[in-house]
């Protein structure tokens, strides 16, 4: 009998809370994760988990037990997938999340591209606007916009996001442009996913709730009605930078803007960056830089914003 025999096995439970979490991880039965475990506990004499119907616990050992083993398995599948980069382009499955609209119009594309450089590989891609547990459904990378919330994750940054105040110049002929943060209470808000758009007064963050009569949870939907003349709307880079170049959209408020944010590729704390992540964050970095939606704003369009 292996001396890992049962490891894997009880790390994931730890780590995923339950056995049935912990078998779908692994891709193995609840009844034979629960085995593998009962087994290690036999063998190690020690009870490491708790169980309870609702759910598993660790024990004062098995919190000892488990610091040391997932140290082990991060060595010993770092070293296994180190070996194996050396020989051969990136194989197996990656699994990988994003925002639904950023994640067809960029990500998808992009990862496309990657997979016909690697054809072996295999890649899940789950498009959704929840924020999803990596750990316990089993992600190897997520892209996520703007700030990061607190979380042990490591965050590589792929690409720059930064917020635009705009209106159609057919909006501004008719109800005039703020000159200040506090004439934006004057004007119809097209309001889209978020209830407060940000902004920078003195140096500090400034905060607006803005207020009118059209609201949808779609970036794309938001930047129709602000082309319509429908009213003001915040939006990122990647949906006006465009416009703003061809005169369709006027930028508003630029001594205001926001810092920039950022676009992330995220992943687990606990797994190293494994060959094939490190492969495609690279190709998604370089990728994104030569999308036309990144190209800064020219000179006529920043002299739009001063008449």
């Amino acid at each position: 009998m292996s001396r890992w025999e049962g490891l894997d096995e009880f790390v994931a439970v730890a780590e995923c809370g339950s056995f049935s979490r912990a078998a779908e991880r692994l891709h193995l039965s609840s009844s034979h994760v629960s085995r593998q475990v009962a087994a290690l506990e036999e063998r190690l004499q020690a009870r490491l988990l708790y169980r309870t119907t609702r759910r598993v616990s660790l024990t004062e050992a098995g919190q000892t037990f488990f610091t040391r083993c997932q140290r082990l398995i991060e060595e010993r599948d770092e070293a296994f997938l180190t070996m194996g980069a050396l020989h051969s382009a990136p194989t197996g499955l990656l699994r990988m999340t994003a925002a639904v609209a950023y994640g067809e119009r960029f990500i998808v594309p992009l990862v496309n591209d990657f997979m016909a450089l690697y054809p072996l590989l295999k890649v899940d891609i789950e498009l959704t606007n929840r924020t999803l547990d990596m750990i316990h459904e089993g992600f190897d990378l997520a892209i996520r916009l703007g700030r990061l919330s607190e979380s042990s994750l490591v965050a590589s940054r792929i690409a720059p996001r930064a917020l635009y105040l705009c209106a159609a110049p057919a909006y501004l002929d008719r109800y005039g442009r703020p000159h200040t943060l506090s004439e934006l209470k004057q004007h119809n808000c097209l309001i889209g996913t978020s209830d407060i758009w940000l902004f920078q007064q003195d140096a500090q963050e400034y905060q607006f709730r803005p207020s009118g009569n059209w609201r949808c949870n779609s970036g794309q939907a938001v930047l129709d009605a602000t082309l319509r003349g429908f009213g003001l709307s915040q939006l990122p880079d990647y949906y006006v930078l465009d416009l703003l170049r061809r005169g369709e959209l006027v930028s508003l408020l630029a001594a205001n803007q926001p810092p920039n944010t950022a676009v992330w590729a995220v992943y687990p704390q606990r797994r190293y960056a494994l060959p094939k992540v490190r492969l495609l964050l690279e190709a998604l970095k370089s990728g994104l830089a030569l999308c036309p939606e990144y190209l800064p704003p020219t000179s006529s369009t920043e002299r739009n914003e001063e008449n």
